[in-house]
């Protein structure tokens, strides 16, 4: 009872997060793949490594997938990044080297922190609803 109730809480929170806690909710889940599927590698766990990679593939894709080209310059460059960690994560997965997911990890980090650090600034400096 209490896993389901913890699931639907979850799904909650992603149907009612904002584009821009979307973002960071995807990065954070990114992180703590690309963590888990190096560990997995290091620990010879195909398996467990496998469907951690598979999943930041996954959430790399839709981020890519999410980019609007059309209205920001950066998209293109962005674009770029998701699709070299991409294949950094086929490589690693393949060829079981937790070292090129540790070299993804350690790039994504930083944009993870950075997006965080935007929602922060953007919800610290959005106007709040005086009550009457």
């Amino acid at each position: 009872m209490y896993a389901t109730a913890s699931r639907r809480y979850a799904d909650e929170g992603v149907l009612t997060a904002s584009p821009a806690r979307l973002l960071t909710m995807l990065y954070d889940r990114l992180v703590l793949d690309l963590q888990r599927g190096e560990l997995a590698q290091r620990s010879g766990d195909v398996a467990t490594a496998n469907k951690e990679l598979t999943h930041a593939q996954d959430i790399i894709s839709e981020l890519r997938n999410s980019l609007r080209m059309d209205t920001w310059s950066g998209a293109p460059g962005l674009a770029s990044l998701y699709n070299w960690w991409l294949n950094e994560l086929v490589g690693a997965n393949i060829r079981r080297d937790p070292e090129r997911v540790a070299q993804v990890r350690k790039q994504v980090e930083p944009l993870r922190d950075a997006w965080h650090e935007a929602l922060r600034m953007t919800t610290a400096s959005a106007p709040t609803s005086a009550s009457a």
